[in-house]
């Protein structure tokens, strides 16, 4: 365990098969994993738990959520028997409050498919001790950054606060194995990877910032995780963290890969 200071970090989680392929993406994960090292806890936030408020699982065995339909059976057998954090949890939701922003605590909610799937894929072990973090999408995106600079605090106590969402996601594009992807997909994806790098601004007002912004995201949902980095990735006094690409890419069609690093 370390108590190095981590980047906040976004990573677009794809469909659900990356869990048992080989491809750029997975060989990406894994090796994130050990560039980053081993945090002493993980507060994920994925874009597939949605509730009206911040929620935080304070569960100590998590389950394995497959929060999907029509995959291959083998998926669904897949376990990430990894300890759940109540203790980060808790210290998610002091902070959270520090910012007069409520948080509701949930006993047994697991870890879905956003968090497991990278999670795998950088600590195969399953020892490092996870929670997760919910999105509100009713919110909006400010919400979400206001969200991420109220967690900032946790990088300096071992913690990866670690996003889980889609840089690209619209799933009427959705082409299993294509490699065809689309020029607003690209152009957006352009567009993210040359904002990321400091203009929170426009992130935030990606819709409007963007020309293919409501194209890339038909609702924000898996934009939002993105958000909660950008906050999370500045320090004491810093308002707007500056991000770097770790990794660009598309898969399925319109599914961009990319993740992000903001410190």
């Amino acid at each position: 365990m370390s108590d190095k200071r981590f980047p906040s970090v976004f990573v677009s989680h794809g469909a659900p098969t990356i869990a048992q392929q080989v491809c750029p993406v997975t060989v990406f994960l894994k090796g994130l994993g050990d560039s980053l090292g081993r945090p002493k806890a993980v507060l994920c936030v994925s874009a597939h738990w949605e509730t009206e408020t911040p929620m935080v699982s304070v569960a100590t065995e998590p389950e394995t959520i497959h929060d999907f339909f029509g995959f291959p059976d083998p998926l669904y057998q897949i376990r990430y028997p990894a300890p759940g954090a109540p203790d980060l949890a808790g210290r998610a939701a002091e902070l959270l409050a520090e910012r007069d922003i409520p948080c509701a605590v949930s006993d047994d909610r697991g870890l879905d498919h956003g968090a497991w799937i990278p999670m795998m894929l950088m600590y195969p072990d399953a020892d490092v001790p996870v929670t997760q973090l919910s999105i509100q999408p009713d919110d909006g995106p400010a919400a979400h950054l206001a969200l991420g600079r109220a967690l900032a605090p946790l990088r300096d106590e071992g913690v990866l606060v670690l996003a889980s969402g889609g840089a690209v996601h619209n799933l009427s594009f959705f082409r299993p194995g294509s490699s065809d992807v689309a020029d607003w997909a690209r152009r957006f994806d352009d567009w993210l990877a040359a904002a990321g790098a400091g203009d929170g601004e426009a992130l935030v007002d990606y819709r409007n910032a963007s020309a293919d912004g409501a194209l890339a995201h038909p609702r924000d949902e898996h934009y939002l995780p993105l958000l909660v980095a950008l906050g999370a990735g500045g320090g004491a006094g810093v308002e707007e963290a500056k991000g770097r690409a770790l990794h660009r890419g598309f898969m399925d069609g319109a599914l961009s890969m990319a993740a992000f690093a903001f410190e």
